[in-house]
């Protein structure tokens, strides 16, 4: 019984992956998708923040702009059929601390896109940064920084 327990464990910690395994392109799609969930967050589709999006993945994930703009594409369709923020945040809970930090600073640098901050896209950010374990002292400092750019 306690080998089943400890199993059980193990699986709940990686998320169901083999042996905590890294799954690159599921995480870099869960990225993209979040970077989307705070744009659509107001209900306004503005160019800033889609050009924000394809700019901010490029840097955060050290790819071109070409496939940024593919991988935007796949993260938009995913993001218009998801029903929580849960399924995206689960693949991003191994992620370093510093990467989750640049992810939370890359979904404000997002919402300031167009200069203004939705309630809504707030409370998207707020969320995600709570389900991938961010402090609430790095969530401010993401949002500061965010804004000083």
């Amino acid at each position: 019984m306690f080998t089943q327990l400890r199993t059980l464990f193990r699986q709940v910690m990686h998320e169901g992956t083999d042996g905590g395994a890294v799954d690159t392109p599921a995480m870099n799609l869960a990225m993209a998708s979040l970077l989307c969930e705070v744009a659509n967050a107001d209900y306004e589709i503005d160019p800033r923040e889609e050009s924000a999006k394809a700019h901010l993945l490029v840097n955060l994930l050290d790819i071109d702009e070409r496939h940024a703009n593919s991988l935007l594409d796949k993260a938009r369709q995913q993001s218009s059929q998801s029903v929580s923020l849960y399924e995206f945040t689960t693949k991003l809970r191994t992620l370093m601390p510093e990467q989750r930090y640049q992810l939370i600073e890359a979904m404000w640098q997002v919402a300031y896109a167009d200069k203004v901050i939705d309630p809504q896209e707030e409370a998207v950010i707020r969320q995600v940064a709570e389900l991938i374990y961010v402090d609430h002292s790095e969530f401010i400092r993401a949002k500061l920084s965010a804004q000083d750019q």
